[in-house]
């Protein structure tokens, strides 16, 4: 394909550079001049491995070549791939300048050069930035429909500084945040022949999905870093520590846990973080990210909570109990948290779990509940139509077969409050009458 690359950063330089070694017909564009004659005399404009050979071989074979006229780049290609910078402004929230100056020329290039044209967006920006920003500025320029006039995606890059030119070719995967599929279509031919999955998702996805992956890894390196330190302090050899840590991946290298749901609890978690905590305090060694999981825990369980508030209804239904299904313990289960502060508030409340039975908690649990729910025998259900029965309002805490089979469908019972993430819940969010946590 014809490629013009608008930006010639570390992105854009070995994206074009990568791009034309694919045998695709690249022209870089940058407002730098000194950027461009770099890139025109064979030499590149940043330092990294194995891009100074790569473009020098490149514009020695004439399938990359560079210019500061972004009209001309456009004009001569079938696609834009954007690749300007988007860097914090002083407060924190991103700037876009650069993003809506070359989007506008984009627009203006492509009024006076007619035809179909791909615009893809590979610029790191938060979610509803191309469709609320840049769709409505490419629209007004190019006197046209985005997804009918001009194709517009949104492909974010997972490069690293160091290593860039090598995860261009063996990418962890590719992500695709098609507007259109046509579009869409465009951008996998770009790539056709690299390794690694390909995601097609709507482009606000495609948005998040980069800053999913780097607060993930900035808070890794903030998790293994503050623990080591609490390893250090604690005579502990931390890397042996984690080596072991790392050789499990059926819960700690894995997708376990990292699917959005409700708040966790139990005997373990909330207790072995808050000593950890203690420990490090003691120790004078500050552990913000641990010192936090805790807050944290208790804010998205509050969520809950203003979910229901938000209904204005007052009689609520509760399926779940337990701290994890098919158990009956409820040792710090944050839905015994969030039955015992909807009951502080005066809400109408019926519970059914049907592991939960009052005459048979002994020892630590019974004295957990008497003490956190004094009142859970009148609050508990016999039966989940009982709980239908009663609630204006259902909090779903379970995946319990006999709740889900009992749940109204199509907005015609009570509002769905759903904790889990249910089976159904993709559909169900076109609904009247259902919430979801965090989704």
């Amino acid at each position: 394909m014809r490629v013009s690359v608008l930006g010639l950063g570390y992105v854009g330089c070995v994206s074009a550079a990568c791009l034309a070694r694919m045998g695709h017909d690249v022209i870089g564009v940058d407002v730098n001049q000194v950027k461009v004659d770099l890139v025109a005399d064979g030499r590149a404009p940043v330092v990294e491995e194995g891009i100074g050979e790569l473009v020098a071989e490149v514009v020695r074979s004439g399938a990359l070549r560079a210019t500061a006229d972004v009209r001309e780049a456009v004009r001569e290609s079938e696609v834009s791939l954007v690749c300007v910078g988007t860097p914090s402004e002083p407060n924190g929230s991103l700037c876009t300048t650069y993003l809506e100056r070359v989007t506008e020329e984009i627009g203006a290039a492509l009024a006076e050069r007619g035809g179909r044209h791909t615009v893809v967006f590979r610029s790191t920006m938060l979610p509803g930035t191309c469709l609320n920003l840049l769709v409505p500025i490419l629209e007004k320029h190019l006197g046209g429909t985005a997804g009918v006039d001009v194709g517009v995606a949104v492909n974010p890059e997972f490069l690293r500084e160091g290593t860039s030119v090598r995860d261009f070719f063996d990418p962890p995967k590719t992500v695709i945040g098609e507007l259109d599929p046509a579009a869409g279509d465009v951008v996998a031919a770009l790539y056709d022949g690299l390794p690694g999955e390909v995601f097609r998702v709507p482009v606000p996805t495609a948005e998040a999905i980069k800053y999913a992956d780097n607060a993930f890894h900035g808070l890794k390196i903030g998790f293994a870093n503050e623990f080591g330190a609490v390893c250090q302090a604690l005579g502990v050899d931390s890397h042996q520590v984690m080596d072991v840590f790392l050789a499990d991946r059926k819960l700690n290298i894995s997708p376990a846990y990292l699917r959005p749901g409700f708040a966790f609890g139990g005997s373990c978690l909330p207790k072995d973080l808050r000593s950890l905590v203690h420990a490090a305090r003691r120790a004078d060694v500050s552990v913000p990210i641990l010192a936090h999981v805790l807050p944290s825990n208790a804010d998205h369980l509050q969520r809950a909570v203003e979910l229901v508030e938000r209904t204005g209804r007052r009689r609520v239904g509760l399926f779940g109990l337990s701290f994890k299904p098919g158990t009956d313990d409820l040792r710090e289960s944050p839905l015994v948290e969030l039955a015992e502060r909807l009951f502080g508030k005066g809400y109408d409340l019926r519970i059914h779990d049907a592991n939960v039975s009052l005459s048979r908690l002994l020892g630590a649990n019974r004295e957990y509940v008497e003490n956190r729910l004094p009142h859970l025998a009148q609050l508990l259900a016999d039966s989940v139509e009982e709980v239908l029965d009663h609630a204006e309002v259902c909090l779903v805490g379970t995946r319990d077969p006999a709740v889900l089979s009992a749940l109204p469908r199509g907005g015609g019972g009570p509002v769905i409050v759903d904790l889990v993430h249910l089976p159904d819940a993709d559909a169900r969010r076109a609904e009247p009458g259902y919430m979801g946590l965090a989704w």
